[in-house]
């Protein structure tokens, strides 16, 4: 992620790309106790990816092995394990499944997907991303990632101080 200077009392959208769905659980689950809204975290991932680790609470603790259901409605959390983010992508109002793309959008984009549906079909992931507002620097690396079964995780940070507090945490989690 490349750093951008920023006023004080403003912030502009962050995005990272996480290969590892466990490390974008981390930083999902780091921003919903920061207090950031669930509405407004961008998911986008394969429907590999999707299907894989984030379908169902059922599957995201067959993924992480044995653990203990702490709800037992879909969209229940899995203790500390793969259960966040299944349960931002169950919530169908805030999710977009592209099928020509095979990719799933969760959260603060997914209207913007929905806008650039037309141009997503011509231009692929990459048209779909920087239809979306993503630099298309970032969106050809996001791309990859995607199709190799990464997550990119975007929000809009509060403030500049928080931008820069979670580029530097993305950074850590980022393969």
């Amino acid at each position: 992620m490349e750093n951008q200077s920023l006023p004080e009392n403003s912030a502009s959208f962050l995005t990272g790309l996480f290969r590892n769905p466990r490390n974008a659980e981390n930083i999902y689950n780091e921003l919903l106790k920061k207090g950031y809204k669930k509405e407004n975290i961008m998911l986008i991932m394969s429907e590999d990816t999707q299907r894989k680790y984030f379908s169902n609470v059922e599957s995201a603790q067959d993924t992480v092995g044995n653990k203990a259901l702490e709800g037992a409605a879909v969209g229940g959390a899995v203790g500390g394990a793969l259960g966040a983010i299944a349960a931002a992508v169950a919530v169908v109002g805030s999710t977009l499944v592209i099928p020509a793309l095979g990719i799933v959008v969760a959260g603060s984009l997914a209207a913007s997907f929905a806008g650039a549906g037309a141009g997503a079909a011509a231009g692929g992931i990459l048209g779909a991303l920087v239809g979306s507002g993503i630099p298309h620097v970032d969106a050809e690396k996001y791309e990859k990632g995607i199709k190799e079964g990464g997550v990119v995780i975007g929000v809009t940070p509060l403030t500049s101080n928080d931008y820069t507090l979670l580029q530097d945490e993305w950074t850590t989690y980022q393969d």
